[in-house]
């Protein structure tokens, strides 16, 4: 990532909880001067206070980033005291759930280059990913620097619609909390069978990790992954059975959780 143009001119982080300070510390691994940060938090984490940039200060005149990443009901109170930086060469980024391009137009002005976003919590891991859609303002060169930043905790894609981020809620935005649901399942479905807590529970805590990780490396696709450990009429197909069940298995139920995940993300972002 080049941080030469950001450190000359100066990146605001607006918020710096857990998504804002996994992101800090994957630009300040990559190079960015502590210098050439401000932060701005009403209650910083003495982490943030140890690095050595500025915290709650006066901000630079022209930064080259503002980015967003208060909680979307904090919005209202934050974002007018960044106005006068719309309209400029400043480039916005907001990481904040269910605040449309619109929202950020309405304050920073329509001419100003806005890129919206949505990561998940693995990135607080270098895990996460991140979906990325710029709105008519932003330029090439914008959208190749918010995702540059946000690469520092994953993976990104980019969006052809904001109207797809709703859907990018449903599937990665909440879907860790899915997965982490499914540990825990799976291990309480371990302990039914005889297991101890302790035992059920690492034993599924590895193997969804596992599959996760071998799912991202593997040439066939999880379909064909899923065949390769299925022997005929063996344990994995009897599971499989109930799993696959079309009107009580995974797939109804994870279409279902997906849409009411993106209906309620339609919902908020209407206010």
């Amino acid at each position: 990532m080049d941080m030469t143009g950001i450190a000359e001119r100066g990146l605001v982080l607006l918020g710096c909880g857990k998504m804002g300070s996994a992101m800090l510390a994957g630009w300040l691994d990559g190079g960015l001067p502590a210098g050439a940060v401000w932060v701005i938090d009403p209650n910083p984490s003495e982490w943030v206070r140890a690095q050595g940039l500025h915290l709650n200060e006066d901000l630079p005149p022209d930064p080259a980033i503002v980015l967003v990443a208060v909680k979307p009901q904090m919005m209202g109170e934050a974002l007018p005291a960044l106005a006068e930086l719309g309209g400029g060469g400043t480039l916005f980024v907001s990481v904040a759930a269910g605040t449309s391009i619109e929202t950020f137009e309405s304050v920073f002005g329509a001419n100003t280059p806005i890129v919206r976003a949505m990561p998940n919590t693995p990135a607080a891991v270098q895990r996460g990913i991140t979906a990325l859609i710029g709105n008519d303002a932003s330029r090439a060169a914008d959208l190749d620097l918010a995702e540059s930043l946000l690469s520092a905790v994953g993976q990104t894609v980019r969006l052809e619609h904001e109207s797809q981020m709703d859907a990018v809620t449903g599937v990665s935005g909440s879907g860790p909390a899915y997965v982490f649901h499914l540990i825990e399942t799976l291990a309480a479905a371990g302990q039914a069978q005889g297991l101890s807590a302790e035992l059920a529970m690492k034993l599924a805590k590895a193997t969804v990790a596992g599959a996760g990780a071998l799912a991202e490396a593997a040439d066939e696709d999880p379909a064909q992954l899923r065949v390769n450990v299925t022997s005929p009429n063996g344990t994995t197909q009897a599971a499989l059975e109930v799993l696959m069940d079309r009107s009580g298995g995974f797939p109804p139920l994870l279409e279902r959780a997906v849409a009411a995940a993106a209906d309620r993300s339609r919902e908020l972002s209407n206010g």
